[in-house]
């Protein structure tokens, strides 16, 4: 016989959570001043609430996909819990309101760092930024470890809302030298083979820009130097280390200096992004949502200019 779902025990929750950062039942019985059994008890009996096996006993634990939504239903928990007392004057003296977001490297950068600066900061705010590439970050969010994110999907997260906020433009540049050197041909063939500039492995702007040129064939070449960092990408690309797409607000200053040359004047990538965030009545993530869309209308491209 099926037993209904009819709650979820809030300390069985949490203590989900616990061993969820925490990573090893030890290291959350410490943290929440129980005994490892306890915390154990608590964990089963939220699995055969849900009918579902919400952790992978491995070492650090892993949330299973059914084990991600309780996750994140504790951080929304705890995130409307805190700004309840903060409400009602009940915050701990010097306490701050965490608020942790996803960006990709190239926002975090260029546009994001000034919006954040521009939030009001009362009560008091604390970010948590965990960078990751821009489709990547709404994985972050769909598993509970962010409350917001900077992303180019444009399908909401369970639970989440999306705003568009533009398009980030890149160039396809190089340096002088080294354009000069490997693009003395047609340009759809020399990209296959130069050597270029990549942020990571996962980084693939560089062959859908090649892939565009070619209607669908093959991608960049194979010789690429990877370059984990926004400002550092756009420097070893204007040393001559490879040809890359740069940020068009990074990649103009470096043009005007004749650092870099644009390979096609009449080309360019554009990467629409969004801004999705957890559907609560948070003051906090309300904030700091309307900071990012005001800069987004200045820095971006085609995005709505906000009204007040």
């Amino acid at each position: 016989m099926k037993t209904e779902l009819t709650e979820l025990p809030l300390d069985q929750v949490r203590t989900l959570l616990a061993v969820v950062d925490e990573g090893t039942f030890d290291a959350a019985a410490a943290a929440l001043h129980v005994t490892p059994s306890a915390v154990s008890q608590r964990v089963k009996a939220l699995e055969q609430r849900t009918g579902r096996v919400l952790l992978m006993r491995t070492k650090p634990v892993r949330p299973t996909e059914s084990g991600e939504v309780v996750v994140r239903f504790a951080r929304q928990l705890a995130r409307l819990e805190r700004d309840a007392r903060a409400e009602l004057g009940m915050s701990g003296a010097g306490e701050p309101t965490r608020v942790s977001i996803a960006v990709n490297a190239d926002s975090l950068a260029t546009w994001l760092l000034p919006a954040l600066t521009r939030v009001r900061h009362e009560p008091r705010l604390c970010f948590e930024l965990r960078r990751e590439d821009e489709t990547r970050t709404a994985s972050l969010l769909r598993e509970g470890q962010v409350m917001a994110a900077v992303t180019s999907s444009a399908e909401p997260v369970t639970g989440c809302s999306v705003r568009a906020l533009g398009r980030m433009r890149y160039l396809p540049v190089a340096n002088p030298d080294f354009a000069r050197e490997h693009f003395g041909g047609p340009l759809r063939e020399a990209l296959v083979a130069a050597p270029t500039v990549a942020f990571d492995r996962s980084d693939d702007l560089q062959d859908a820009f090649v892939r565009r040129l070619r209607r669908g064939k093959g991608g960049a070449g194979p010789v690429r130097h990877f370059v984990p960092t926004s400002e550092g990408f756009a420097e070893a690309v204007a040393a001559g280390l490879g040809w890359g797409l740069v940020p068009e607000v990074q990649a103009e200053p470096l043009l005007q200096a004749g650092r870099l040359v644009h390979l096609a004047p009449d080309e360019a990538l554009d990467v629409p992004l969004y801004w999705q965030q957890w559907k609560l009545d948070s003051p906090a993530l309300a904030a700091v949502a309307e900071a990012v869309a005001e800069a987004a209308a200045v820095a971006l491209r085609g995005a709505v200019t906000l009204r007040h």
